[in-house]
């Protein structure tokens, strides 16, 4: 009697699923649902993605600006001529981007070409009325015979709004080594004419007046154009 008792108090009451009784596998998510956890899955890796290519960029330009500065490359200030004899200084220029080579009038075919590079990035960059200012500057390295209307006759030849700066010897030396140039006058010959070595670089200096880039004679206009319109949309000042 006992026994019967407690075997009927054991077993669950009717109606009622057992303990024992396996639990119901979870039915599958539907299409439109896995296809919606795996969009967050992926928007999330992209931006973490993002995050941390555009630390890596502040990054970059961290350690950029410190070369920079301890390079101190144009951080000096020159006194020029333009080309109609009005003086010129680096400081005139701040606020706007600019690109500057180092030459001079007689040089046969490395100047031409390195004018006529710079010439076609600038009108490029200047189509583009989102870009800032962009000034072209050439200074000679030759101002025995590089006078204001030697350039004028020059620089027709290319980007009309190329300014040409000179002055006297001394001037032009604390030009040059502001940007480190190296300009040596070679032998005459027998009618007094001479050729000028000299360094061959295209430099980009920012608005604030700093030094940002150069270039050397292998880089393209096209180049010259990508390189400076990058500059220009990541340009943070340095001081």
């Amino acid at each position: 009697m006992l026994r019967s008792l407690l075997s009927r108090l054991r077993r669950p009451p009717a109606g009622l699923p057992s303990r024992r009784s396996p639990r119901p596998e979870p039915r599958p998510l539907p299409l439109w649902q896995r296809a919606l956890v795996a969009g967050a899955g992926a928007g999330a890796a992209a931006g973490a993605w993002l995050w941390l290519r555009q630390r890596r960029e502040r990054e970059r330009q961290r350690r950029r600006r410190e070369a920079l500065r301890e390079l101190a490359l144009a951080q000096g200030d020159f006194a020029l001529r333009d080309q109609t004899g009005a003086p010129r200084a680096k400081s005139d220029f701040r606020g706007q981007w600019v690109l500057l080579y180092f030459g001079f009038t007689h040089c046969p075919d490395v100047c031409p070409a390195a004018l006529q590079r710079l010439s076609r990035a600038v009108a490029a960059l200047e189509r583009d009325p989102a870009l800032p200012p962009l000034q072209p500057l050439f200074v000679t390295v030759d101002p025995e015979r590089d006078d204001e209307a030697a350039l004028q006759r020059y620089l027709r030849d290319f980007h009309p709004r190329l300014l040409g700066l000179t002055g006297t010897a001394e001037e032009v030396r604390a030009a040059a080594a502001a940007f480190r140039v190296y300009a040596s006058a070679g032998p005459r010959d027998a009618d007094g004419d001479y050729i000028v070595d000299h360094s061959v670089l295209i430099y980009l200096l920012g608005p604030d007046g700093l030094f940002v880039d150069c270039y050397g004679s292998s880089k393209s206009a096209e180049e010259l154009e990508r390189s400076v319109r990058r500059h220009m949309r990541t340009y943070q000042p340095l001081q």
